[in-house]
């Protein structure tokens, strides 16, 4: 770990001199206590560094949580193991789960299946408590639970340290948690405006704790996030009814660990009580599971929390940003990610030259970075993989 202010410090072996700037512009407003912690993973971001931890007292940045509220992980150990898929075509189980997901950037379910009612119900529940209609957001949203989404979003089955079979994935809360984050972004920067505050970029405006702002800000915050966790639950139910079909055997759970990455929590912290936003970062209280999943490609880890309280209880959420899309496009080709894809069947397309593991921080170095934030369980190791272009 390295104090780079009173205000900063950071557990990044690997960043660059403009992500720092960022999170230092940022480390500078007024209410963040007792400083912001940059993760291993840690790369530019909108407004706030993505693998950031901020806390702050008596106020929150909504662009400072992120536009896909409540992104995260699940991961499912099953009963199978390496032998049960020899001889198998793979290809056949990747086309199963992509029948059963809607992939893709706007892409929803047609109807709302029988694993996903009860899901909707509760979800409507909710709304009605926090008082507000998702529905103002995206009409469709009840299509969308249940679908992945496109960039770095996946679905993978893996093989542990000890070849157990393990079905991954990673999503947020789709097209109605992105519309309700942009909603209270613009709020916040029109409030910004309205009491002439100067702020040092736009993404950085502010709701401040007690306004109505702020507490419809959390209540439909809450419900995205709750939205993003049932949403890879109810894909995960999908990959796990595919791969019982694929094996003519049914899975039985062993394990299952479903955790945010873009979120915010109340939570005490060096004897106050703050707001602390992970926009790419997951907790990691001392004893917590949690998941860090790498690139395209490479591998992936189920990991316990160490409780580091500089880190204010977190750890990173992946491998990290080093090529933008733009770039990555303009670096890599097509036949370097078949290289880097090599022995694991995924659908072979040029759109997913900007997920190749080049254009991303090594994921054994934001590992060795996290020594003192995680201790690592598995190393899962991926065998199938799908995403959405």
């Amino acid at each position: 770990m390295q104090k780079l202010t009173e205000r900063l410090v950071s557990w990044a072996s690997l960043i660059d001199d403009k992500t720092v700037d960022q999170a230092r512009t940022s480390s500078r407003m007024p209410f963040i206590y007792p400083h912001l912690a940059l993760m291993p993973d840690a790369h530019l971001g909108l407004g706030a560094t993505v693998g950031s931890v901020i806390p702050t007292l008596g106020a929150i940045m909504p662009a400072a949580v992120g536009v896909d509220i409540g992104c995260g992980m699940i991961a499912v150990k099953t009963q199978f193991h390496a032998p049960d898929l020899d001889g198998r075509d793979l290809a056949e189980l990747r086309q199963q789960i992509e029948r059963a997901i809607p992939l893709s950037a706007g892409r929803d379910n047609r109807k709302i299946v029988a694993t996903a009612e009860p899901r909707v119900a509760e979800l409507e529940g909710l709304a009605e408590q926090a008082e507000f209609d998702p529905a103002t957001y995206a009409g469709h949203w009840r299509q969308q639970l249940g679908s992945l989404g496109s960039g770095n979003h996946f679905i993978e089955i893996s093989l542990d340290e000890n070849d157990d079979v393990w079905m991954f994935l990673h999503s947020g809360s789709r097209g109605v948690g992105n519309r309700i984050a942009q909603h209270h972004i613009t709020v916040a920067q029109r409030l910004a405006k309205q009491w002439w505050i100067e702020l040092p970029h736009p993404d950085l405006a502010y709701l401040v704790e007690g306004t109505p702002e702020f507490t419809r800000y959390i209540r439909e915050l809450r419900w995205a996030q709750h939205f993003a966790l049932l949403n890879r639950e109810e894909m995960m139910d999908r990959v796990a009814n595919q791969l019982g079909r694929f094996l003519d055997t049914p899975v039985e759970e062993r394990e299952r660990i479903n955790c945010h990455h873009n979120f915010t929590e109340s939570e005490m912290h060096f004897g106050k009580r703050v707001w602390v936003s992970r926009k790419g970062a997951i907790m990691a209280d001392a004893g917590r599971p949690g998941l860090i999943p790498g690139s395209m490609g490479t591998a992936s880890y189920v990991v316990e929390g160490k409780g580091n309280p500089v880190a204010l209880n977190s750890s990173p959420h992946g491998a990290g940003r080093e090529y933008s899309r733009s770039a990555a496009r303009k670096t890599f080709t097509h036949e370097q990610l078949r290289e880097a894809m090599a022995g694991i069947e995924y659908r072979d397309t040029d759109a997913f030259i900007d997920e190749i593991p080049q254009a991303y921080k090594p994921i054994d170095r934001v590992m060795a970075d996290a020594a003192d934030l995680v201790t690592v369980r598995h190393t899962l190791r991926q065998i199938v993989n799908v995403k959405g272009d």
